[in-house]
C-alpha cells in the first residue's frame, strides 16, 4: 500500500512538469547562463564551442524546425478550415455576417497592434542586428494593386516551394471552398487533408518538445551578447501586447456590442467569467466551445445562430493572436534594426487576417503563425526565441480575447437575425432589481 502511494505521488509531480514550465525554466536558465557568459572574457571555448557551436545548433536548429512546418501546416489547416464551414448555400446571411465580423475585427486588431508598436516602439534600445544569420531581405516597394494581384499565384507549386505565404493562403482557401461546394464526391480528399492536418499538428507537438532547449540556447546567446538590455525590451513587448488587447476588448468589442445590440453589456460579462476561467487555464479556443455554447443558450441566443458562430469562431476568429503577431513583428523588426514600410505593414495585415482562418485553436500554434507573418515580410525568425519565454503569459490573455470575440459576434448576429431572446438576456439583471 505504501509503495502505491509513493508511486501515485511521483506521477502527480511528473504531470506537474508541463512543457510550459520547461520553456519558462529554459528562459530563466538561459537568462542566468547568458549573463554569466557576458562576464566571461572572449575565448575559443566561449565564442566558438558554446556560442558558435552548441547554442547555434540548438537555437538555429529549433527555429529551422519551426520554419519547416509553416507552409505545410498553414496549407492543410486552411484547406480543412474552409472545407468545414458547412454547405455554402446554407451559410446565407448568418454566414456572411459572421465572416465579415470575424475577418473585420481581426484586421482592426492587427492595425491597432501595428499602430501601438509603431508609436511605443517596444524594441527600441535593444540592438540584436549582429545576431542575425545572413542578410535580412525586405521586399521591394509595391503598389496596393500589385500587392492584391500578387496574392493570386501563377504557379501554386512554386509558391509552396518558395514559401510565398499570401499565395499559399489564397490557393489553400480556394481548394477548401471547392471541396465544400463539390460535397460528397470530394469527401475522400477532405478526409485526406484532415489526416494530413492531424499529422502536421503532431509534428508541431514533437518539435515543441525541443522548445525548452531551443529557448535556452537562443536566450543564452541573446543575453551573452546584449546583456540585461533585453529584459526591459521584453517587458515593454508584453506591456504593448496587453495594452492592445485591452483597447480591442473595450473599444472594438464594447463599441460593436453597444451599437448593434443596444443592450447592457453587464449580463454578458457576468456569464463570460465562466468561459474566461477555461481559456486562462487551457489557453485553447477549442476547449472553450462547450462552455461558450452553454452561456449563449443561457443568455437567450437561438440554437441556429450559436451552433454556427461559436465553432466557426474557434476556427477563424483570432483577434488576440493577431494583436500579438502585429506587435511581435514590429518588436522583432525594431530589435534587428529593420525598417518596415507601409507595404510591409499591409502585407502583415493581409497575411495575419487570412491566416486566422486556419489557425488551430490549441496552445502553441501561435508561434507557427507568427513565423509565417515574419516570413511574409522577410524578418529573422531568431527573434521568436526571445519572446517565446513570455508566450504562455500572453497566450492566456490573447486566447480569452479570441473567445470573447466569438461570444460578442454571436450576440450581435443573433440580435440582427431576431434570434436573441432579450427578456432572457436581461433576466438576471431584472431579478436583481426585483
Amino acid at each position: 500500500m505504501k509503495r502505491k502511494k509513493v508511486r501515485r505521488k511521483e506521477n502527480y509531480y511528473e504531470k506537474k512538469i508541463t512543457l510550459t514550465s520547461k520553456i519558462l525554466l529554459g528562459l530563466l536558465l538561459g537568462f542566468l547562463f547568458g549573463l554569466l557568459l557576458k562576464q566571461m572574457p572572449s575565448s575559443y571555448i566561449k565564442d566558438t564551442v558554446i556560442l558558435g557551436g552548441v547554442f547555434k545548433i540548438f537555437g538555429n536548429g529549433f527555429t529551422s524546425a519551426i520554419k519547416m512546418m509553416v507552409v505545410p501546416l498553414v496549407f492543410v489547416s486552411l484547406i480543412c478550415g474552409s472545407a468545414s464551414m458547412g454547405d455554402v448555400n446554407k451559410l446565407g446571411r448568418i454566414g456572411g455576417k459572421t465572416m465579415l465580423f470575424y475577418l473585420g475585427t481581426t484586421a482592426i486588431a492587427i492595425i491597432i497592434s501595428l499602430f501601438l508598436g509603431s508609436i511605443l516602439k517596444p524594441g527600441l534600445g535593444l540592438d540584436m542586428s549582429n545576431l542575425v544569420s545572413g542578410d535580412v531581405a525586405i521586399g521591394e516597394s509595391k503598389s496596393l494593386v500589385e500587392i492584391i494581384l500578387n496574392i493570386i499565384p501563377s504557379n501554386p507549386i512554386q509558391s509552396l516551394a518558395n514559401g510565398d505565404m499570401l499565395q499559399v493562403i489564397f490557393f489553400a482557401l480556394l481548394i477548401g471552398i471547392a471541396i465544400n461546394v463539390v460535397g460528397q464526391k470530394a469527401e475522400p480528399i477532405k478526409v485526406l487533408f484532415e489526416s494530413a492536418n492531424e499529422v502536421c499538428m503532431k509534428m508541431v507537438n514533437i518539435i515543441m518538445l525541443f522548445a525548452p532547449y531551443g529557448v535556452f540556447a537562443l536566450v543564452s546567446n541573446t543575453f551573452a551578447t546584449v546583456g540585461t538590455d533585453a529584459v526591459f525590451a521584453l517587458l515593454k513587448y508584453v506591456g504593448v501586447v496587453l495594452l492592445g488587447l485591452l483597447i480591442h476588448v473595450s473599444v472594438v468589442y464594447g463599441g460593436l456590442f453597444k451599437i448593434f445590440t443596444k443592450q447592457k453589456i453587464k449580463p454578458f460579462l457576468k456569464k463570460f467569467t465562466q468561459v474566461a476561467a477555461v481559456t486562462f487555464s487551457t489557453a485553447s479556443s477549442n476547449a472553450s466551445v462547450p462552455v461558450s455554447l452553454e452561456i449563449m443558450e443561457e443568455l437567450g441566443v437561438g440554437k441556429a445562430t450559436r451552433s454556427f458562430t461559436i465553432p466557426m469562431g474557434a476556427t477563424i476568429n483570432m483577434d488576440g493572436t493577431a494583436i500579438m503577431q502585429g506587435v511581435a513583428a514590429l518588436f522583432i523588426a525594431q530589435i534587428y534594426g529593420v525598417d518596415l514600410g507601409l507595404n510591409d505593414m499591409m502585407t502583415i495585415v493581409l497575411t495575419a487576417t487570412l491566416a486566422s482562418i486556419g489557425t488551430a485553436g490549441v496552445p502553441g500554434v501561435g508561434m507557427i503563425m507568427l513565423s509565417m507573418v515574419l516570413q511574409s515580410v522577410g524578418l529573422p525568425l531568431e527573434g521568436i526565441g526571445l519572446i517565446m519565454g513570455v508566450e504562455r503569459i500572453i497566450d492566456m490573455f490573447r486566447t480569452t480575447v479570441n473567445v470573447m470575440g466569438d461570444n460578442v459576434c454571436t450576440l450581435v448576429i443573433a440580435n440582427s437575425e431576431k434570434d436573441l431572446d432579450l427578456e432572457q438576456y436581461n433576466k438576471d439583471a431584472k431579478s436583481q432589481l426585483a
